[in-house]
């Protein structure tokens, strides 16, 4: 007896302890240890992430103006790892107000309920990259930011609080900028390494030009090589409008939260206010399936009702969400685009009507360019963007990779060995935009693998692949044919000098005669090989 009330009273106050121990952790202090999670895994790639984010930030602010971007991305090494790196725009900057939040504290933006195709959602970017740098150089971030002609410029340093989530701000002060009427500029200092290749910033400045074509980019390298890549339209992209959530893309979880948080009086205004193509109708259907009166109040709603209010929602046919809240690049401007970078000879491209997942509105693009200056013995070169964004990393993990393997492009005119990307001298490009893109992690490499996704980028990619194999059996075939024939002409003086020992005939005559009968059976010739 003893003994039991002695190893009870050992258990509380171990208990005890163990809970003086737990405290809540910040989400700053999260990624901190997690950085990984948002593409810090390695120097070289924490170099391209923190561009990334910076441009992403600036082609969104300046889409939303409206102005033409035009953003200048510098990297100056300080050391054998350290690096500074720029980023300036010309957007409608950020108030003095705002800066040390947008910039210095995680998860904090106008994004994430926004149901909208746009770069950045969840408001982590380019305070993680500030984060980062933080971290690795102990060096705070400089931001400059005007918003118009009629104020100066404010210039700030600040740190990330991590136990608080919060700014620290060093330096805050007005300053001139000269030619510079509105916009922002970035320089964060951070451990990175530069190399070039195909996961290089260097790489994701000419892809961030091909899939952004309304945009000018000026890019320095840290070995001061600069590099303009002017804008291939000077129109701007069709705006995306927001929209309310459809409601066979919402989970039970989500429902019974905005029933709680809604300001609607009745769960009939509640569906028609809260949701899109949701109307009277439809919402007294759902209501009337589910034996849930008009009137009642949203937040008196039970579990239980809330699960036959969910069931019911299932049930009901319901319009397919608007499509106005997709941008994409468009079939002429990606085609433009994919001209002004690559040495091809052709070039096709397809935008796909828009299609619906779990709810959520999205849209496949596809391009092509073949031929010219490619590489031919190589692999295909597979270009994959995301609300055009560059997808640089994790390709073998990506729903495109996945659908372009799947497509049998021998049918089209290019190698493929089985379960391989094809080979040839082309470049495959896939853009997929949605309000909400189902990335397979928060660093946004890949694109998760749902079928309704896999089956739209297969059906936008067979579709530039036919257009290819049609340029291919017209042009490439007929262009190659007319080389064996013209052979033909090679062979006319040996012949010719035969023919003249054997008739006797004079041997220039015979070799007009010879040219005059090619040139006019040529073409019946290619025509029946064709």
């Amino acid at each position: 007896m003893a003994q039991t009330k002695e190893k009870a009273a050992t258990t509380k106050i171990k208990a005890q302890e163990l809970a003086k121990e737990q405290k809540q952790v910040s989400v700053s202090e999260f990624f901190l240890k997690n950085r990984h999670l948002l593409g810090f895994d390695n120097p070289l790639k924490a170099l391209s992430t923190t561009v990334k984010e910076l441009v992403d930030n600036s082609l969104d602010a300046c889409e939303e103006m409206p102005v033409l971007p035009e953003i200048l991305v510098e990297l100056r090494q300080t050391a054998e790892n350290k690096f500074i790196i720029i980023v300036e725009d010309n957007g409608p900057g950020i108030t003095k107000e705002q800066l040390p939040n947008v910039f210095a504290r995680l998860l904090y933006g106008s994004k994430f309920h926004s149901m909208k195709q746009g770069r950045g959602q969840q408001g982590i970017g380019v305070s993680a990259s500030i984060l980062y740098g933080q971290l690795t150089t102990g060096k705070p971030a400089r931001i400059t930011s005007r918003i118009d002609v009629k104020h100066p410029a404010n210039f700030i340093e600040l740190r990330i609080n991590t136990a608080k989530n919060e700014p620290d701000v060093l330096t805050e002060k007005e300053i001139e900028w000269l030619n510079k009427e509105h916009g922002i500029r970035v320089e964060i200092e951070l451990e990175g390494k530069y190399q070039k290749g195909k996961l290089s910033v260097d790489e994701y400045m000419k892809q961030s030009a091909i899939s952004n074509p309304h945009a000018q980019f000026t890019y320095i390298n840290p070995l001061k090589e600069r590099v303009t890549y002017k804008r291939a339209t000077n129109q701007m992209p069709k705006p995306a409008k927001k929209i309310q959530p459809h409601p066979h893309g919402i989970e039970l979880g989500a429902l019974m939260q905005m029933m709680k948080a809604t300001k609607a009086k009745t769960m009939l205004q509640f569906l028609t206010n809260e949701f899109s193509r949701v109307s009277s109708n439809v919402a007294h259907e759902i209501l009337t399936k589910a034996q849930i009166g008009q009137e009642t109040k949203p937040v008196d709603m039970a579990h239980d009702q809330s699960e036959k209010l969910f069931k019911s929602i299932q049930e009901t046919k319901i319009m397919a969400p608007p499509t106005d809240c997709l941008s994409p690049i468009g079939e002429e401007i990606l085609t433009a685009s994919l001209k002004k970078e690559f040495p091809a000879e052709f070039f096709a491209s397809t935008t796909r009507s828009p299609s619906v997942y779990r709810g959520i509105p999205f849209q496949v693009e596809a391009a092509i360019a073949y031929g010219g200056s490619l590489p031919k013995e190589e692999l295909v070169r597979l270009v994959r963007f995301a609300n055009k964004v560059p997808l640089q990393y994790q390709q073998s993990a990506c729903a495109t990779t996945r659908s372009v393997i799947n497509t049998v492009w021998r049918n089209y005119g290019l190698d493929q060995s089985k379960g391989a990307i094809p080979s040839g001298p082309a470049v495959i490009v896939v853009h997929i935009v949605s309000v909400w893109v189902p990335f397979t992690s928060e660093s946004k490499e890949a694109i998760a693998h749902y079928p309704e996704i896999i089956k739209e980028i297969k059906l936008a990619v067979q579709e530039v692949g036919r257009k290819l194999y049609s340029f291919v059996r017209k042009t490439v075939r007929m262009r190659e044919q007319k080389e064996r024939a013209s052979l033909f002409d090679g062979y006319i003086p040996e012949l010719a000098s035969t023919l003249a020992v054997l008739t006797g005939a004079k041997k220039t005559e015979l070799e007009e005669k010879l040219k005059e009968r090619l040139k006019k059976d040529l073409p019946l010739i290619l025509e029946q090989q064709a």
